[in-house]
């Protein structure tokens, strides 16, 4: 028996502590059980719905775009709403409860959502990179260091 008794202050600790579960049909599937330590230092509680939300689409988008191959990008779709598809270039907030989206649409013009953190409801989607591109643009990779970062 692997049992461990907790005092109740370490209960309490361990129940405020952020936590993530994923399960997949496939065995290969990325797991992102632990989270990172940027992301757990300052308590959950401390954080505003704006940031923790930010924090969290973050290592969603990164997980999302470890999974594409070169010729892809990470975009997202707006769900109960006409914003359509978006090509992720840029993620932000403002306290204490907006979190902003910026990138292109379908037709490539400049766009950027404004949504309040209870309305957040997105798909993330692989869309083809632009041709002239070189190189996948990873707005993942780059959003989770500047999270280490602060």
């Amino acid at each position: 028996m692997d049992d461990k008794i907790a005092t109740a202050a370490e209960a309490h600790e361990a129940d405020a502590l952020p936590r993530r579960k994923d399960v997949h049909t496939d065995d290969a599937a990325p797991r992102r059980d632990v989270l990172p330590e940027s992301v757990t230092q300052t308590p959950f509680e401390q954080k505003s719905p704006a940031e923790w939300a930010y924090e969290r689409l973050i290592l969603y988008i990164q997980n999302f775009e470890e999974q594409l191959d070169e010729e892809h990008e990470v975009a997202m779709g707006f769900a109960g709403g006409e914003a359509g598809v978006l090509q992720i270039e840029g993620l932000g907030y403002f306290d204490p409860d907006i979190v902003t989206f910026y990138g292109t649409d379908e037709t490539g013009a400049r766009t950027q959502l404004i949504q309040h953190v209870s309305q957040l409801s997105v798909i993330l989607s692989a869309q083809p990179k632009e041709t002239e591109q070189e190189e996948p643009r990873r707005i993942g990779f780059r959003l989770a260091r500047e999270l280490g970062a602060t």
